[in-house]
Parts: structure tokens; sequence; C-alpha cells
């Protein structure tokens, strides 16, 4: 009698468990939209707009780039300009062709030029490139993570500040970008032992002043630098580009940043309820993911070269083993590499390490130095 309660307990767990099934909800998000990421500005060099198509709900992250399509910039003055398709879903303008100015309007025109979508058309509606002041001074301070006691020594943090204002009290929202490098160093003397790094920013920075009585910007907190990264351990820069937004962009900016913050990163997929400035032709129900942002810009850079308490140390577990002998090393260059050749013991030995990163700076970077970097001497 036992065995058969036993069976039959087994038969119900069993019968419970296959019962369990993925429950995702009906809603405005289960079907692919078209998903922008448009910026024109008025710098040299080209202007990118990247087109894909988001993924029903409960479905796997993965970008999915729209091939194929024809995209267009038209301005307030009739004339058009034409967009090339470099790798799938990006498309960028000539930059001997193209090039905003401020005080012009700009509408993005997209074509899906596919069967599959039965060529839709979408259009943004006109968008007008503001004028953007200077920044007026990037800068940072030092900060104390933890301070020294018996047990563990101080560590200390870099927290980098922005400061703007408008004269003209016309720039009422504001949106920051930025690009870091840094220079790190292996701590043995292998070929490629001196390389940099760089990163573009992955956190949405935006400011309204439009409820303060002067257009001014003080000791905004642009990033914080921690001492779990190398990045402070040598050199560092940081390029920061201010934009000016109206207030509609600033409000989907606002709602980005709100939601990213929820979900953990700007890059998830962004949800319909967000309002874009891009419109289907075909079908008014039809909904956009996404911006086309059009701005002027001003940029400053800044140079960080201190000494900060505690920085990380990424390199303690490189040693693998040490080869006495100058015979050969089964696997050099392939599996295991030489960080340490010792010549003046009898016999001569060289240590080595299962991990390239610790012999091959450019495993993390490159070894070519940025054009920029002796500015900041």
């Amino acid at each position: 009698m036992k065995n058969i309660q036993q069976i039959i307990l087994f038969s119900f767990l069993l019968l419970l468990n296959s019962c369990i099934v993925q429950f995702i909800p009906e809603t405005d998000e289960d079907k692919e939209l078209l998903v922008v990421e448009g910026l024109i500005t008025d710098q040299p060099g080209a202007n990118t707009v990247k087109l894909s198509k988001s993924l029903p709900l409960g479905r796997k992250n993965v970008a999915k780039p729209l091939k194929g399509c024809i995209v267009k910039i038209s301005d307030d003055l009739g004339n058009n300009y034409s967009l090339k398709e470099t790798v799938a879903g990006t498309y960028v303008s000539d930059p001997a062709k193209f090039q905003g100015i401020i005080g012009r309007w700009y509408t993005l025109h997209i074509s899906t030029n596919t069967t599959y979508y039965n060529n839709i058309n979408y259009e943004s509606y006109p968008m007008e490139m503001k004028p953007v002041p200077p920044i007026d001074s990037i800068y940072y301070e030092k900060k104390t993570i933890r301070e020294k006691d018996e047990i563990s020594q101080a560590v200390e943090g870099c927290q980098v500040y922005l400061s703007t204002h408008d004269p003209a009290n016309n720039c009422k929202f504001y949106r920051w970008e930025y690009s870091e490098t840094w220079e790190f160093r292996l701590p043995y003397d292998v070929p490629n032992s001196k390389c940099w790094i760089s990163n573009n920013s992955d956190r949405i920075n935006i400011k309204n002043t439009s409820v303060f009585e002067e257009d001014r910007i003080n000791r905004y907190p642009l990033n914080f630098i921690s001492n779990v990264t190398d990045r402070l351990k040598v050199k560092y820069s940081m390029l920061v580009n201010q934009y000016s937004l109206n207030e509609d962009e600033f409000l989907y900016w606002e709602k980005l940043q709100n939601i990213s913050e929820q979900v953990g990163g700007l890059y998830d997929i962004t949800p319909a309820a967000i309002p874009s400035n891009i419109y289907c032709l075909n079908d008014p129900n039809d909904k956009v993911l996404g911006y086309f942002s059009v701005s002027a810009i001003s940029s400053k850079r800044i140079f960080i070269k201190d000494y900060f308490k505690g920085i990380i140390n990424l390199y303690t577990d490189c040693i693998s083993d040490t080869i006495v002998g100058a015979g050969p090393i089964p696997n050099l260059g392939i599996s295991v590499w030489v960080i340490i050749t010792i010549n003046d013991a009898m016999p001569p030995s060289r240590v080595i390490t299962d991990n390239r990163g610790c012999a091959d700076c450019t495993v993390r970077g490159t070894n070519k130095e940025p054009v920029f970097w002796k500015e900041g001497k």
C-alpha cells in the first residue's frame, strides 16, 4: 500500500510539473515594431540612422537589423539627402553632401522597401536644429570609497562633474554623451605592454533648467569612476558632447531613463509606451520605437592623470608556471605565453602564463596611441 501511495504521489508531481508553462501576457508589444536610432548634428562627418525590429514580449533580447530600407533626410528648403546602408540596418549620410545647419528643420523619411513589410513608409515630425551653448568646464574630485583601517588600505574613486550655462537663456533642456579612453600597462616586459581602451557612455545624462531662474548648471555629476577598474591607473580622458533638446525629446529621454534604471540597461527593448516623433504614413496605429534627434553639439575634453588609492590590480593571477632551462615550451604562443625571462639564473628560467591577456595588451585594447593623447601631458 505504501508503494502504491508513493507511485500516485510521484505521478501527481510529474503531472503538476508538466502543466507549468510560460505565461506571456497580451500587450501592444506582442508584434514586431520598427525601432529607430537617429541623430544628425552640425559637426563634420557622417550622420547615422540605425533601423531594427523589436522582438515580441518574452523573446530573447537580440537585435534584428532592418535591411534594405530607403532612408532619406529632407530640410525645410526642399533639399533631400539619401543615406547609404553600410552594414545591416545602419544607414549613413555622405559627409561631402550633408552637414546639419543650425536653424534648419529636418525630417527623416523611411521606406521599408520589402515585400514582407509591404513597403511601409514612415516619417518623423520636422525637427529644428537648435544652437547649443559651450560647456564651461569639466572637472573631477577624489571621493573616498573606504577609509583606511587596521586591516585595509584606503580606497578612492573619481567623480567627474560638468558645469555649463546659456547666456542667451534659450537652451532649457540638455543631454550629454561621452566617450572615455584610458591607458593601461601590463606589469611585465613583453612586446605589447602598453595599450589604450575606448568606450562610449551607456547611461542617460539629461537636465532640465526650465524651472530655474537662470539657465545654468553647476556640478552636474556626469560619471563616477570606481576603484574596480584600471581606468585611473595611468591616464584617463573623457570627451563630452553636449546637446540641446526640445521639451518633447527631453520627455522621451526622461521616460527612457526611468525605464533603463528599472530594467538595468539602456539598450534593453524600449517599451511602446514611450512616444516617438516618428509615425507610420500607411497606418496611424502602427507604433514606432525610438527617436529622430536633431541638435548642434558643443564638446569638451578632460584628462585625468593622478594617483588614486586602492585601484584594483587586474594581473595578480597571471603566473601559471616556471619553466627551468632553455628548452622548447609546448604550445608556446598558442595556449601559454612567456611573461618573464630570467637569463642570469643557473640554469635560465622562464615564467609562463595561460592567460594571453597577461602577455599581450591587445587582447583588451589597441597598441596604437590615440591622436589626441599627447594633448593631456
